[in-house]
């Protein structure tokens, strides 16, 4: 499964990296690279939480 994942910077010089595929995967980080890891991380989170409750991905 792809991940797609979009990066933006906020006007306060901090990064935010969102997985529109994933509802409420939305990550900030200091430099693009860490919003884009914790981004990452989240999503494989909630994708596992679907898992076991036996709904659907995405």
């Amino acid at each position: 499964m792809r991940l797609t994942i979009e990066i933006d910077r906020e006007e306060d010089g901090r990064w935010i990296a969102e997985a529109p595929d994933l509802p409420g995967v939305i990550a900030y980080g200091q430099t693009r690279e860490e919003a884009i890891a914790r981004a990452k991380a989240l999503g494989l989170r909630v994708l596992a939480d679907r898992l076991e409750h036996g709904e659907p991905i995405p």
